[in-house]
């Protein structure tokens, strides 16, 4: 194993944040898989898995098992981690330019499409190479000037050429759940199995370039923006990243984080990253993928003390009571029902609600959203 601490750009005189990377195996000698944890700093979870991995992936190197690459960033976020108002963790935006630190990444697609539509040709493993080239000369030409934009430049140079990007959220009160582009579904079906994700979210571009988007998008985009110049040269899905969230803010445990490891292990055998006799067997599903244009938002529609009838994890129908909203000053309790059939696979931590504030998230089978599908 490999350290790399990675210097960031500083705001402010005196103070100065590093990124640190643990790498594994040899760049080149087979796939390569990229994965962090807690870019959202105070969703912790991922973090321990990390760290569970680490050690796992440690004991693999030392017995000669690792068959190419793997990358693994433990804390994803240290400018967020640091940040703290009125004593409460404050890292899912920067306080500098109040930005999402998982959105607003660059359309590498647009960036290096230019480059290299006139060099791909008929071959596609050599249409893979020559885009990884350009994704990684475009990089090396950003001159990020924030440190929030060295952050997400540093994250994306050591991302750009993975085969596979897993990137370790979790939600407030959840269970565990996958977002993924539809691009890479039947990759990372997998994956999704041996963590044994009890909702996954489909979506081709949900919007406000997440990381993991940014990278698996630049390939099916690229591909579209060939199609649209009559160029159908074969270009495969080059990375296939996913969002996975580790169910809820407090599910911080070793029992559960080793669990996830050994998936992730069991996942990294499968797709022979990691050499072993026997590839493990992949699980049965715990659900079948909907997508993320039909899960529902459920929100308050009044202001008050907020009582759960729903459970995380629950399957609800239409009309199913989900949620009250008790207002104690009027004596009033506003129901909140199920809008569409599925698993109610997240819920807010927080007991008071303000109107229109978000209650919970159900994933429904039949899309009926547009446009941007992620919440703030």
């Amino acid at each position: 194993m490999l350290r790399f601490d990675h210097p960031l750009l500083s705001n402010s005189l005196g103070s100065q944040k590093t990124l640190t990377s643990f790498h594994f195996g040899q760049p080149g000698s087979g796939l390569k898989a990229y994965i962090q944890a807690s870019l959202h700093a105070e969703e912790l979870p991922g973090m321990l898995v990390a760290h569970h991995l680490r050690a796992l992936l440690e004991t693999a190197e030392a017995a000669g098992q690792i068959q190419g690459e793997i990358i693994l960033v433990p804390v994803a976020n240290p400018l967020g981690l640091a940040q703290r108002v009125d004593h409460k963790p404050m890292g899912r935006f920067d306080l500098a330019t109040s930005e999402n630190f998982n959105r607003h990444y660059p359309d590498l697609a647009s960036a290096v499409g230019p480059l290299v539509r006139d060099a791909l040709g008929d071959d596609p493993q050599a249409n893979v190479s020559l885009v990884r080239q350009a994704l990684g000369k475009y990089l090396d030409n950003w001159l990020p000037d924030t440190e929030l934009q060295s952050l997400r430049h540093r994250l994306l140079t050591l991302a750009h050429d993975a085969d596979f990007v897993l990137d370790l959220h979790c939600d407030c009160e959840g269970v565990l759940h996958f977002y993924t582009e539809e691009a890479c579904w039947p990759q990372l079906e997998p994956l999704a199995r041996f963590l044994g994700s009890e909702a996954i979210l489909l979506a081709k571009n949900s919007g406000s370039g997440p990381f993991d988007e940014c990278l698996s998008g630049a390939w099916w985009r690229l591909a579209d923006i060939l199609a649209g110049l009559g160029r159908n040269l074969p270009l495969p899905q080059g990375c296939c990243s996913t969002t996975i969230e580790l169910r809820g803010e407090l599910d911080v445990s070793h029992a559960l984080a080793q669990q996830d490891a050994r998936a992730l292990v069991d996942w990294l055998k499968h797709i022979r990253l990691l050499a072993c006799h026997e590839a493990p067997a992949v699980p049965a599903f715990k659900c079948q993928p909907t997508p993320l244009a039909g899960s529902e938002t459920l929100k308050a529609p009044a202001p008050g003390l907020v009582v759960f009838a729903a459970e995380v994890g629950q399957t609800l129908r239409v009309g199913d009571l989900v949620a009250q909203v008790i207002d104690p000053i009027a004596n009033q309790t506003h129901r909140v029902l199920a809008g569409v059939d599925g698993v109610f696979y997240a819920r807010i931590r927080d007991r008071y609600i303000m109107t229109g504030g978000e209650l919970g998230k159900i994933a429904g089978a039949t899309p009926f959203r547009t446009g941007e599908l992620l919440g703030a």
